[in-house]
């Protein structure tokens, strides 16, 4: 069954769809966050994001109830969120509890205490709905996955394998890093232990042996910062972020070997993740050889964001998440409007035969080719670059970042050999680096003919022609349409692509 049809055996959060703004309070093991996204139309794009780290689940492993000061705080991030969500005008609010909710033997008086604070449901879900709404998101970026995805929270680690982005076996497991903390008595090669003997029982994650763990949850995220930064990666963004598994694994047992110490001095974890971080590791370095994935690749998309994609409505969950948040930033960010299909459309001919990797990496700089219009002349290539490198948008691996970011660097007058651009080239294969050149070109190009201006640039073609790159101009446009401007551009083009320039 596909994952579309596996949705019908989640338990839905909400019929219908968000007609406006939507967001949802995750209510953890760890920590009780809001997220509020913005969705008038198409694929919703995060507009606000707080955490509380009220550590729900700690001291479950004895007690089998509730943190009582962490139900406080969650008592009070609770209410506060309802009152933002009300504010910032969230037409569709969802509130959800995971493992330490379902779990405690309190739980359900921890329900009926945010009863008396607030008048909202709050939905418990079960291990195997966190599990699948967790696979939902990943796939929100990434449709195809094949593999597994595991999704580590504080109080259990949910795995559902994914066969090219059909659901397959799910399974949940107490093995949250706070869990592991408690059950291990504060040692990670005992927490290590735990995950492996919890594993070795799940006959289907044999089945993964060579392909990609997904790893999601806060502190998977907070350890591929680490990964980042040992390995000397060029991108600064953990979504998408992969690393062989042999590598993975000698800096996952670094970590889990490391105290408090000496993990706080690394740049950008939180010091309230320092003393369970050994033990996402163990976790994570347990999974890993248990089932003998060749990668392990970290999503910034998961169970809130499945939250989302199932109540949207099946003309909105169909659609390329990348391709979407373009389209709306365009929208939003255009100065004219010049629509990103009219520029597709016109430099299609310069493209015969390209992949539909290729198309889609086109259509989308087309839509953002003009996001960096109202910066300062001096910048708009860098601040463009920076911006596009690091847009929190679905749908994009770390060699397609790259792509697109640098083509978008040359839209912008930037040159290929220019010192900013060195490091993400490493990221993309040779034969990329004269389309980016090419593409880059072409959008300059295509906004000095129209002025990036509606309408004007479909009343000329450009094609190849032998060895000639043609621009097509009716008679009674060229005074409208050409320049000098345009001449020059027109050349520098058909140089890069080794071709003469012409106007016909």
């Amino acid at each position: 069954m596909g994952a579309q049809g596996e949705m019908a055996g989640l338990m839905l959060i909400k019929p219908g769809s968000p007609a406006g703004r939507f967001a949802v309070v995750d209510i953890g093991s760890n920590s009780v966050r809001l997220v509020v996204y913005d969705a008038p139309t198409r694929l919703p794009i995060p507009m606000y994001n707080e955490k509380a780290q009220c550590a729900l689940g700690r001291g479950m492993g004895q007690t089998g109830k509730l943190n009582p000061e962490g139900v406080e705080c969650a008592l009070k991030s609770i209410a506060r969120f309802y009152g933002l969500a009300h504010a910032m005008g969230v037409e569709t609010l969802d509130m959800v509890a995971t493992a330490a909710v379902r779990e405690a033997s309190d739980g359900f008086e921890f329900i009926q205490r945010v009863s008396e604070i607030i008048d909202h449901d709050i939905q418990i879900l079960s291990g195997e709905d966190e599990a699948k709404f967790a696979a939902l998101g990943l796939l929100m970026g990434v449709p195809d996955a094949d593999g597994v995805i595991g999704d580590l929270g504080g109080g259990s680690l949910d795995l559902v394998g994914l066969d090219h982005g059909q659901f397959g076996h799910s399974a949940t497991f107490a093995l949250g890093h706070l869990r592991l903390s408690e059950t291990s008595g504060g040692n990670p090669q005992k927490a290590r232990a735990l995950v492996d003997e919890a594993l070795k029982g799940l006959y289907w994650l044999k089945d993964v042996k060579g392909r990609t763990l997904y790893a999601a949850g806060g502190s998977w995220r907070a350890i591929a910062r680490i990964l980042i930064e040992q390995t000397h990666h060029p991108l600064h963004v953990v979504d998408n972020f992969s690393i062989r598994a042999e590598v993975a694994l000698g800096i996952l047992r670094l970590i889990s070997g490391a105290g408090p110490s000496s993990l706080v001095q690394i740049p950008g974890i939180p010091k309230k993740r320092v003393e369970t971080l050994p033990f996402a590791a163990a976790a994570l370095e347990g999974l890993l050889v248990a089932s003998g994935a060749a990668k392990v690749q970290f999503t910034g998309f998961g169970m809130r964001e499945g939250v989302l994609l199932s109540v949207l409505p099946d003309a909105l969950r169909h659609q390329d998440p990348l391709l979407s948040a373009c389209k709306t930033m365009a929208e939003r960010t255009g100065r004219f409007s010049l629509h990103g299909r009219e520029i597709r459309d016109w430099m299609a001919p310069l493209y015969q035969g390209e992949s539909k990797a290729e198309y889609r990496l086109r259509y989308a700089a087309c839509l953002m080719s003009d996001i960096g219009w109202n910066e300062h002349s001096d910048y708009r290539a860098e601040h463009t670059f920076i911006r596009v490198l690091r847009i929190p948008y679905a749908g994009l691996t770390h060699p397609d970042r790259a792509v697109l970011a640098a083509t978008l660097y040359v839209r912008q007058n930037g040159e290929m050999d220019d010192e900013l651009l060195r490091p993400i080239l490493g990221l993309v294969d040779a034969g990329q680096l004269s389309w980016i050149h090419m593409t880059g070109l072409a959008l300059r190009l295509a906004h000095t003919i129209s002025g990036s201006a509606p309408g004007l640039l479909s009343r000329t073609k450009i094609a190849r022609d032998g060895e000639n790159l043609v621009l097509t101009v009716a008679a009674e446009d060229r005074i409208a349409l050409l320049s000098e401007a345009v001449e020059r551009r027109l050349k520098t083009l058909a140089r890069a692509m080794n071709l003469k320039a012409s106007i016909v």
